[in-house]
């Protein structure tokens, strides 16, 4: 069942051979200037999963941005403003390029495109510039691409920079994209090592005493980058690797008194330590090693709050430090459901509110 037409538009499926310009007469149109554009795409056999089933992928670019969209076998119409209409025709191509490359397209997928379409170098991230790579991080299981403007300032930090703090709100990519960079590089033997760490400290909540070992103790406020790991990894190799100790998944507090060498070291939650954990826990960086730091200053669950949160004293500290980046991700970034980006963005201005 082909789906309604949108706004008198003509459903947009390339195998429907319905005409590009269905609007009925009885569409009003605003007194704001209106603009169109045409694209002509060369490889027809990604058309329907471009348009998604019962053109969904096509809907929810109208919804977002909008436009009107029509098609006629490998070429698509797109009415609407003239801004608009420029940030959708950019659309479309950077999820054809997606598609071409060999990547998902999911609404996620496109949410984030959709997000940094106000970029002018856009076509550049996800094709890649002129004698240059695209900007990617390659493991076992997928292809990471930036989904957000910052995720690619993010991406280049943590392929050059020896220790990085990313700081922002949950759901902008911070702790995925840093395990998915370490992935990449224990695969290729850049590193010997992966330690993922982060404090024990419970969200608000009395959990009071947990059964097992230590093991089975602090692995549920680790399932974060369990997740994650097995996101990048085939289950197989990640169980191989944690039994080898080439993969480590620890609490902050079993770093003391080590010397992290070799390695690709992780701490998440870093919100939640206080300066005197962080300054072990940085201290412990070794030869050959790189570090990434992920924590959301807003969201701090140690007695004390904010002013005692190890986060916020080390970048306060270090940021400027030769060798240190600090990427600060925001509710733009967000690449989760759209809908989490709103509850991120009310919490916020709650926040701010509150301190006013």
């Amino acid at each position: 069942m082909a789906r309604k037409p949108v706004r008198g538009y003509e459903p947009a499926h390339a195998g429907s051979g319905r005409s590009d310009g269905g609007r009925t007469d009885t569409l009003r149109r605003p007194a704001q200037e209106r603009s169109r554009a045409e694209i002509e795409f060369d490889e027809p056999g990604v058309l329907g999963a471009l348009f998604g089933q019962f053109d969904v992928n096509l809907v929810q670019l109208e919804s977002r941005l909008g436009v009107y969209i029509g098609a006629r076998g490998n070429r698509i119409q797109i009415e609407g403003t003239e801004d608009a209409v420029g940030r959708a025709r950019e659309v479309l191509k950077g999820m054809h390029q997606r598609l071409i490359q060999g990547h998902d397209l999911d609404t996620g997928a496109i949410e984030s495109l959709i997000a940094m379409s106000s970029e002018p170098t856009l076509e550049g991230i996800i094709a890649g510039g002129q004698n240059a790579p695209p900007i990617m991080i390659r493991t076992r299981k997928k292809t990471i691409v930036p989904r957000s403007a910052t995720q690619i300032d993010y991406m280049r930090a943590l392929a050059s920079r020896d220790i990085i703090f990313a700081l922002g709100p949950a759901g902008t990519g911070k702790t995925y994209v840093a395990v998915a960079q370490a992935v990449s590089q224990l695969i290729t033997g850049s590193v010997q090592r992966l330690i993922l760490s982060r404090p024990a400290v419970e969200a608000g909540e009395r959990l009071g005493f947990l059964p097992g070992d230590m093991k089975e103790k602090v692995d549920p406020y680790l399932r974060p980058l369990y997740d994650a790991l097995y996101d990048c990894m085939p289950p197989e190799q990640v169980e191989r690797r944690l039994a080898s100790g080439e993969i480590e998944v620890a609490p902050i507090a079993f770093m003391r008194g080590r010397t992290l060498a070799d390695a690709f070291v992780i701490l998440d939650e870093a919100q939640n330590t206080t300066p005197a954990q962080m300054k072990m826990f940085l201290t412990r960086f070794g030869q050959n090693s790189r570090m990434v730091v992920c924590g959301d200053p807003r969201q701090v669950d140690i007695p004390g709050g904010a002013e005692h949160s190890g986060l916020a004293d080390a970048v306060r500290r270090l940021e400027g430090v030769d060798g240190i980046a600090v990427t600060r991700f925001g509710t733009a970034d967000v690449v989760r459901h759209p809908i989490v980006g709103r509850i991120v963005e009310a919490y916020e201005g709650a926040y701010d509110g509150s301190q006013s």
